[in-house]
């Protein structure tokens, strides 16, 4: 009996030796063969970049919003909050006492302004005799009234270097708004309902730098101070007759000027060798003069600094004008034929 079992164990093994597949059947059964197909059909011939293939790589259709002013924007210290003032010591420390702290009527001075139509969003008075943050955010020497219902600019703390305004229902700007801010280098006021800005808005600011003012519905430039680099009046109503005789001429700081998306009929010159940034399109410009950019009388004279003029959606065939800029480092974006 041990024989035959023998016997029958040496058979099974045989038989399952007999019926495994070899390792080289294996290699090719578990050989990928798709790749094969993804490698084949890859054309790796017209890889490189060029020209023709650039604008379809390449949007710059959002070319207005894609320009970086990251230089100017304001930077803001952090441990530069002043110090709390002896209201605010007298406050309940809330996450170390349980009590509920009971609520004070308004005092009088805050209900006389909120009763004025005013819509003040700061304190008229503290008690070291400046006005201080009720509702706008305050830090440091910026000030944050974006979107508060506000119907003109409230009164600013008189250290006050960068407001943000926006989207608010401001209608008038009038002379007195930023009178004694000495310090202020940026007013940001975009997409409120200005229509209407006194000559001595903002003229009479000594360290302007920025005046952002898109999305109003002003018909006049306002005049400006000699220090100011940008000034953004995009989606206004501003025509050609709404800006002063060499309103630019003298301001020899001007770097951005951006007037899209108005109602002008000709380019504003002259306008100072500072400029870099000239955003005109959109309006209504149809012809332009010689010395629009260039000196027609010093065919040497090249403008190295601007270098980025929009002239595109106005109804000027550019190519009538080849010695307006001849003097140019770029050729202005528009029509050519």
């Amino acid at each position: 009996m041990g024989s035959l079992a023998g016997l029958g164990i040496a058979s099974l093994l045989l038989a399952a030796a007999w019926a495994a597949p070899g390792e080289e059947e294996m290699r090719e059964v578990e050989k990928p063969k798709g790749d094969l197909a993804v490698y084949e059909n890859l054309d790796l011939d017209n890889y490189d970049l060029t020209l023709d293939s650039y604008g379809e790589i390449v949007d710059l259709s959002n070319y207005e919003e894609l320009y970086d002013y990251g230089d100017l924007a304001p930077k803001i210290e952090v441990g530069t909050l002043a110090p709390p003032t002896k209201a605010q010591e007298g406050l309940p420390n809330l996450g170390t006492t349980a009590e509920t702290p009971k609520l004070q009527p308004p005092s009088t001075a805050a209900a006389t302004a909120a009763g004025s139509g005013h819509s003040d969003l700061l304190e008229p008075i503290t008690a070291g005799g400046l006005p201080s943050c009720l509702r706008c955010l305050c830090l440091g020497t910026s000030v944050y009234c974006d979107d508060a219902g506000l119907e003109r600019v409230p009164p600013l703390p008189p250290h006050t270097a960068y407001l943000y305004a926006r989207f608010n229902r401001i209608g008038h700007v009038r002379a007195g708004d930023f009178a004694g801010l000495k310090e202020l280098k940026r007013i940001d006021l975009t997409s409120n309902d200005i229509s209407q800005a006194d000559a001595d808005a903002f003229r009479l600011l000594p360290s302007l730098q920025e005046l952002i003012l898109p999305g109003n519905r002003l018909t006049a430039l306002p005049e400006l101070p000699r220090s100011i680099v940008r000034l953004d009046a995009r989606l206004n109503r501003i025509p050609s007759a709404g800006i002063r005789p060499e309103a630019f001429q003298d301001l020899t700081q001007l770097q951005f000027l951006h007037l899209s998306d108005n109602e002008l009929d000709h380019i504003p010159a002259p306008l100072p060798q500072s400029l870099r940034s000239l955003h005109l399109q959109n309006n209504n410009i149809q012809t332009m003069q010689e010395d629009t950019f260039c000196d027609s009388r010093d065919h040497s004279h090249i403008r190295r600094a601007l270098e980025d003029i929009r002239l595109d959606g106005n109804p000027i065939n550019l190519s009538l004008f080849p010695d307006a800029y001849f003097c140019l480092p770029r050729l202005p974006t528009g029509r050519f034929h």
